[in-house]
């Protein structure tokens, strides 16, 4: 359990102290302190216990944190700005993918009439690049194979004429694209909804073996069953969407029960405009999974929002606020499912994770949820909290 910092910090406690621990033994559970403070004052080590310790548990629920600006180091006192905890956690775990998915109340209307699911390579790309700044001159890149010195390969040779420029490398490992496919079509399989690919294989020609590898793994692997389940037609092909048709597919396509996968910086920006559509990141899931050397998947959860300071703010101005944890109360469930599958236990655990998660949607069905959804008449986040440790009392 990693503990995250402001709003969410303070309500995460409150729902372990009132929903959980009456309820679940908890005993067992590792704790970490991810506040920015905490990694700046043990120079991240507590970041690298997070990624063992996930490693030997398997399934890790991550409140959200802060990714400090240069203000917040000021203001927080930090030795500098951390990174996001995110990417060393994706590479600590080999991770796969991030599964964000859209969260529905039946009875209560929000964006999307049924689920949509998204599968976004959880490693490559934009977010691990090498850049510098440079002049003008010649830019050479070169690749060097595995034990083979003497055969450099050009990958790229150019002359730069500009005085400024912005020189960026970066790579996108293919090898664990099975894995991601056969993850995703397993879900969309099991959801009975309809798979998509989304590329810009048009232009950025290197992404094709990424549609390629999806596509093989459907055909040979899963477009029988789909055919099957009359979730496609017969004769029907795997549907690969340019990532721009795929941003106005996700405003136009309302009624839902469709999924997409597509590469790690692509999905990003789609999950956001996601997120908007279905009202806000509080209703989108966030599920990283990775695979340790035995197989076994490695399942973090967290919410797909932030640590909302500005209602923090307010509440520490003694406000009253009004903070919908469904997104996090996801997460958890996520998180403590998994483990019970992993660990054991499962027989005692899913009944309680389905008994919390129908009573958190039967309020809001009521009228006694959180004011995003209920209006001015909704609960503050206290009075919420109360209200579901009632009824699971019951």
């Amino acid at each position: 359990y990693g503990r995250g910092e402001e709003m969410p910090r303070y309500t995460m406690q409150l729902i372990l102290d009132k929903w959980v621990h009456p309820h679940v033994d908890t005993s067992k559970w590792e704790y970490y302190d991810l506040r920015a403070k905490s990694r700046d004052d043990t120079e991240d080590q507590v970041l690298r216990d997070v990624i063992s310790a996930g490693a030997r548990i398997k399934a890790i629920f991550k409140e959200p944190t802060i990714t400090p600006t240069s203000d917040q180091v000021r203001r927080l006192g930090l030795k500098k700005a951390w990174g996001s905890p995110n990417g060393a956690m994706r590479r600590g775990w080999n991770g796969i993918t991030i599964s964000r998915d859209t969260i529905h109340i039946e009875g209560v209307e929000l964006g999307y009439k049924n689920p949509v699911f998204f599968e976004r390579h959880a490693v490559g790309g934009e977010y691990s690049a090498g850049y510098k700044i440079v002049g003008k001159g010649k830019l050479v890149t070169t690749f060097i194979p595995e034990g083979d010195f003497e055969e450099a390969i050009t990958v790229d040779s150019r002359d730069i004429v500009d005085d400024l420029n912005a020189v960026v490398t970066y790579h996108n490992p293919y090898d664990n694209i099975p894995q991601l496919a056969r993850i995703f079509f397993g879900r969309c399989l099991a959801a009975r909804i309809t798979p998509y690919v989304v590329t810009k294989k048009t232009v950025f020609k290197w992404q094709e073996p990424f549609w390629d590898t999806m596509k093989s793994v459907f055909d040979d692997e899963f477009k029988s069953k789909f055919v099957a389940e009359k979730i496609i037609a017969p004769g029907a092909e795997l549907t690969h969407l340019l990532s721009d048709a795929a941003t106005m597919k996700l405003v136009v396509w309302k009624d839902g029960g469709f999924g997409m996968a597509a590469h790690n910086y692509d999905g990003d920006v789609l999950t956001d405009e996601l997120a908007q559509v279905h009202m806000s990141p509080g209703f989108i899931t966030s599920n990283l999974v990775g695979v340790d050397e035995h197989g076994t998947l490695i399942k973090e959860f967290e919410a797909s929002h932030g640590t909302v300071t500005d209602m923090d703010e307010a509440r520490l101005r003694g406000e009253e606020t009004s903070l919908n944890p469904l997104g996090m109360v996801e997460g958890l469930i996520g998180a403590m499912n998994h483990a019970a599958h992993v660990h054991g236990g499962a027989e005692h655990m899913l009944p309680y994770t389905a008994k919390l998660r129908a009573v958190i949607h039967k309020l809001f069905r009521e009228g006694r949820g959180t004011r995003d959804l209920c209006g001015v008449k909704g609960l503050t986040t206290e009075q919420f909290i109360d209200a579901v440790a009632a009824d699971l009392s019951k």
